[in-house]
């Protein structure tokens, strides 16, 4: 039956509305002056309308058409004069109707018409928007992936010891201590050998990165200003998200910034005093920080290529930064052992002190065990905008939060102990005391890094293991998750090892076992960076983690350890349920 809202003709209708409303004598008393230039600016526009709009009565047949067979568009797109006299709050319940009717488009794609799963759907999705707009953690997948079996790749070029290595799927982005900046391409993610449909036609999957492009510094250089490349030991890289810019930092002072796509040196600036230790992009933006053992932290804003502030507060050597979307970074400062979070905008900072995590560590290790001082602050991560983790120089793993000034918790020895000195190799005398000359010390945390909004993080020393953690529940502990690639019959993935301080190795984080395992490292030499992300959408398809390694540690020599310069990627399935 047709509706008499479709055969009177508009202008009848425009007028039966406005006499409804004239009849009325409380609206005339409520009726502001803006309200009555609102209703004169629409009569004036109403001929225009009606005449637009006003035909014969096949016109208004067709119209009627089109309506039923829903080619016309309705109310979803009315013109701006039906919400004039619109309030803000029924803007806000129209907006929010047309997003949940959104949302309700996506989950009807999905397959699912049972009206309580769309119901769980709707409500999951709203809560992770509210999550990440807010910068909170909201995904708990350490739990989702079999970090046992890994696919392992080692690539390396000609060079010295791989300082760090910065992602922007597919391409890796790795520097050397002999001036070397390298672009690789990654392999797409590969489904494991027993899962791989048999033909006989189709080639083994690549699973060795390509080099793409090669640029080296030159050190004779370092007199020439006008020389656009590296003069000395690069230290950092990092890697925008849109893949348009690519940051180096090195021990000549110079940041330079280089086109992504072919490697061109596009700027280099020399604003700090000393060398660049670190490097991080604000999330989704091409706003850049660095840091510097100028004790000093400056922005910069890439789209103009130009320098915007610097940020001063720190005591010591600033050797690590992070950043995630919000305009804010966090900075750690070696031996002032304090991590300071800057608030861009606000202009103002928090800091939050270190060097207390060695009486808690008494009660999570075993009893007895030795007890070891926190000397520096090395590496941090940001966990979400609320929550970070830091790494420091005897082994411990800190979690903390904005609203405490100390670490809520700490993880000692994470990558466990170096086996003390011999006293041959300690003394240089031909018989020298049989006495141990030192007891054994923990191994640096020289790698550190996060999913964003989730609960995992990895973490890599010398020890010969990327180790994987998570944070609990109740977002107050660090919890072992296992080893990246543990070897079969090993022993079980979420059993992290480490040696004590007779030589035996124990478990680390857990319960501490008394069994000694022997195991093959995975990967030899020192872990200087590590790169993580998600294969696929919200990591469907996997992770990858990307990490460099050297037989010396980045910022010198006074660690050598028996290895190979290069770099590994590790393939991490999903576990179907």
């Amino acid at each position: 039956m047709s509706s008499s809202f479709f055969t009177l003709p508009a202008s009848q209708r425009k007028r039966k509305r406005t006499d409804t409303g004239a009849t009325s004598s409380s609206r005339k008393r409520a009726t502001t002056a803006t309200e009555i230039s609102v209703a004169k600016a629409g009569s004036s526009k109403k001929p225009r309308r009606d005449e637009s709009i006003s035909g014969s009565d096949s016109d208004e047949d067709e119209a009627l058409k089109k309506n039923d067979t829903g080619e016309e568009e309705g109310e979803a797109t009315s013109s701006e004069s039906d919400h004039e006299g619109e309030t803000g709050a029924e803007r806000r319940l129209r907006l929010a109707e047309r997003y949940l009717a959104n949302i309700k488009g996506e989950v009807d794609e999905i397959g699912f018409n049972a009206e309580e799963i769309d119901k769980d759907l709707i409500a999951e999705r709203l809560k992770e928007d509210v999550a990440e707009t807010k910068g909170r953690l909201y995904r708990h997948i350490a739990s989702d992936f079999d970090f046992k079996s890994t696919m392992k790749t080692h690539f390396r070029a000609d060079t010295l010891s791989t300082t760090s290595i910065a992602t922007c799927p597919p391409y890796a982005y790795t520097v050397s201590k002999d001036l070397y900046i390298i672009k690789w391409q990654l392999p797409e993610t590969t489904l494991p050998p027993a899962l791989q449909p048999k033909t006989k036609k189709s080639p083994p999957p690549r699973r060795r990165p390509i080099k793409l492009l090669t640029s080296r510094g030159n050190a004779h250089k370092a007199n020439d200003p006008t020389y656009k490349h590296h003069t000395g030991h690069i230290l950092t890289v990092a890697a925008s998200s849109d893949g348009r810019f690519v940051a180096t930092g090195g021990a000549d002072k110079r940041l330079i910034i280089w086109s992504a796509v072919d490697l061109t040196p596009l700027r280099v600036f020399a604003q700090h005093r000393d060398a660049i230790t670190g490097l991080a992009f604000r999330r989704g933006t091409n706003q850049l920080y660095s840091s510097s053992k100028d004790r000093t932290i400056k922005t910069w804003s890439l789209n103009e290529l130009a320098y915007v502030e610097t940020l001063f507060g720190h005591q010591d050597e600033v050797v690590d930064v992070a950043a995630l979307a919000q305009e804010r970074c966090l900075s750690v400062g070696a031996r002032d052992r304090t991590v300071r979070l800057w608030k861009v905008v606000e202009e103002t900072q928090l800091v939050f002190r270190g060097g207390g995590g060695e009486k808690k560590s008494r009660n999570h290790g075993k009893e007895g065990g030795p007890s070891f001082a926190e000397g520096s602050i090395d590496r941090v991560a940001m966990i979400d905008e609320e929550m970070f983790v830091t790494g420091a120089d005897n082994g411990s793993l800190s979690l903390w939060t904005m609203h405490k000034k100390k670490p809520v918790f700490t993880l000692p020895l994470a990558h466990g102990l170096d086996p003390a000195l011999k006293p041959e190799e300690a003394y240089a005398e031909q018989n020298p005391d049989p006495k141990v000359p030192s007891p054994p010390q923990p191994r640096w945390i020289t790698a550190l890094a996060t999913v964003p909004y989730s609960d995992l993080i990895v973490s890599g020393s010398w020890d010969g293991w990327i180790r994987v953690w998570k944070v609990s529940a109740d977002k107050r502990r660090i919890e072992a998750v296992g080893t990246v690639g543990r070897a079969q019959g090993s022993g079980s993935g979420s059993d992290v090892m480490m040696e004590d301080a007779t030589g035996k190795e124990q478990q680390a984080g857990i319960d501490g076992g008394d069994g000694p395992l022997k195991e093959e490292q995975v990967v030899r030499g020192v872990i200087n960076d590590i790169s993580i992300f998600e294969r696929g959408e919200k990591g469907k398809d996997g992770l990858c983690i990307v990490a460099a390694v050297g037989t010396e540690h980045r910022f010198g020599r006074w660690k050598r350890v028996q290895g190979k310069n290069g770099a590994a990627v590790f393939e991490i399935r999903k576990i179907i349920p």
